[in-house]
């Protein structure tokens, strides 16, 4: 009896793999009825999400992300420039996107995934446009010495909202960023202090004494949703962002200020009402993800 149940389990299973993969917007949409998703989410509800902070010893600032199955690693590089001319008192920053074929079976050795520029310009526009970090914070010496910041963002496992993993990592990344000793040699030069000199007088002009926090300004994060119908959807999988084609990335920073919406293709947005209610569940998203971000920064200071 108990076999024969299931053996009747095994067979509902495989019937209803089967519908999904063969009907896929049928099969959720019968989900969207019932006002829940296939992994047992409400509709506005995201996914776990998780920070690690440091977790890459050589880098000057790291983190690794984890929304769902979505996982992004954020490293950041710190070397000394001369400052332009046109802006002699600030640093820069460079934002690079990468989608290596583990990420994804969509992504071929040899073929760079096509989205990955879009993110890295999004990434770029986003963190520059919303005022979370003051160039000027990045300066040396004026005119002569300023830091550039390369940060790289490796998507580990592409499992929908790559923007919005992406963005999170990269702010905690600049949140764990120190920046390292210099001093001013006999030349004139920028250089480094080794750690186990941070404490010994130097005959060279120290520039910082200790290695010292980026200050940060406001943090901005993301919250990408889809609309399909009447529904909408926070938080997509790659399987739900492969069959509904409106979806819609709500930026706004921890002072619930919007800083963009962007809508990359698909049919138009038939109400103004959807953009809000997108924007509420954004606002939502925002509070959820600082105190993820402010207990990954206490439980660094406790470590």
């Amino acid at each position: 009896m108990a076999t024969t149940s299931g053996l009747n389990d095994l067979s509902s299973e495989m019937e209803l793999d089967a519908f999904r993969r063969l009907f896929p917007l049928r099969f959720h949409e019968r989900h969207l009825r019932e006002s829940i998703r296939p992994d047992g989410r409400p509709l506005g509800r995201a996914r776990e999400t998780t920070l690690m902070l440091g977790a890459v010893a050589s880098a000057n600032g790291s983190a690794v992300a984890k929304i769902g199955s979505t996982t992004m690693l954020a490293a950041i590089k710190l070397e000394v420039m001369t400052p332009t001319v046109e802006a002699p008192d600030e640093g820069c920053i460079a934002i690079e996107f990468h989608m290596p074929p583990i990420c994804s079976p969509l992504v071929r050795p040899g073929r760079p995934a096509e989205v990955a520029p879009v993110i890295s310009m999004q990434l770029s526009d986003t963190i520059l446009s919303s005022g979370m970090i003051d160039l000027k914070e990045l300066c040396l010496v004026s005119g002569k010495a300023a830091w550039m910041a390369y940060l790289d963002i490796y998507c580990l496992d592409a499992d929908g909202a790559l923007f919005d993993a992406a963005l999170l990592s990269a702010v905690a990344a600049f949140s764990h960023l120190q920046i390292p000793v210099v001093s001013l040699n006999d030349d004139g030069r920028i250089v480094l202090v080794s750690e186990d000199n941070t404490g010994a007088t130097t005959e060279n002009e120290p520039v910082n004494k200790e290695k010292i926090k980026l200050r940060l300004n406001s943090y901005p994060f993301g919250l990408t949703c889809i609309l399909h119908d009447n529904y909408i959807l926070a938080d997509p999988t790659s399987e739900e962002e492969s069959i509904m084609e409106t979806y819609l990335t709500v930026v706004m920073d921890s002072s619930f200020q919007l800083i963009s919406l962007n809508k990359p293709g698909g049919p138009g947005v038939a109400h103004t009402s959807a953009i809000q209610d997108c924007i509420t569940l954004a606002q939502r998203r925002v509070k959820e993800l600082q105190k993820i971000l402010n207990e990954a920064l206490s439980d660094m200071e406790v470590d």
